[in-house]
């Protein structure tokens, strides 16, 4: 098995999703970059994982460039990388997961909009250092409730950006206590491969590893994989 893993920026917290990805099973992780433009290195594998990482350029979305906690450059070669990367993963049905920045931008993608800069009041419960914790409701009828088998549970956060309006075909699946959206699925999903996006960081979940909001999680997304594999070998 091979899983395309976006590059975040930076080498210990991509290997944080790297060993989170593995978790001592015998998969390989190819990484994807626009610093190394390959892309086609997407079509060798069997799953897309877009990460997390710097805000994405407002221009994706129609919003303004100075808000507060703006970064000082953005990286608009990533950001249409990336979109790439997902347009690719949906032609040939690959299973995605979007983490943090990269729900976001699979809501952007989907010409949905984000909240440039949570206010204080919610940043105080969604980011900070050391990482904090809160908890997450999640919504009945959705494929991440089926996936954990909980009504709610504790993740970490470190964002100040968020979900304002849902893309096209896409569905809340958790929300915060503060109204915070922390999750995205596909709303239709018949036909369509196997989508996912969570706002927290399960492959940082190290005070809590066997919580279903990350090993469950993980689980699931590699049976998806498994799955998704299995069913195109049938028709080669």
């Amino acid at each position: 098995m091979k899983i395309a893993l976006t590059y975040i920026g930076n080498p210990d917290k991509h290997l944080n999703y790297e060993r989170w990805l593995k978790s001592g099973d015998n998969i390989e992780i190819v990484k994807l970059s626009a610093e190394n433009d390959n892309l086609a290195e997407l079509d060798t594998c069997d799953a897309l994982v877009l990460s997390g990482g710097i805000d994405i350029h407002p221009q994706f979305y129609g919003g303004k460039t100075n808000y507060p906690g703006a970064p000082e450059l953005f990286n608009e070669k990533r950001d249409q990388f990336e979109i790439s990367c997902f347009q690719s993963a949906q032609n040939n049905n690959l299973p995605v997961l979007g983490i943090c920045r990269g729900m976001q931008l699979i809501n952007v993608i989907q010409n949905g909009t984000l909240h440039q800069d949570l206010t204080d009041d919610l940043a105080e419960a969604h980011k900070g250092d050391p990482e904090k914790y809160h908890t997450v409701t999640i919504e009945e009828n959705t494929l991440l409730r089926e996936i954990t088998g909980v009504k709610e549970g504790s993740v970490n956060s470190t964002h100040h950006q968020a979900i304002q309006h849902p893309g096209e075909n896409l569905k809340v699946n958790s929300i915060a206590d503060d109204g915070t959206i922390e999750g995205l699925e596909w709303k239709e999903k018949e036909g369509k491969s196997f989508l996912l996006g969570i706002q927290w960081h399960p492959e940082r979940m190290f005070q809590v590893p066997s919580s279903p909001l990350t090993k469950k999680l993980r689980d699931h997304f590699i049976l998806a994989i498994k799955k998704s594999a299995a069913s195109k070998n049938e028709y080669r």
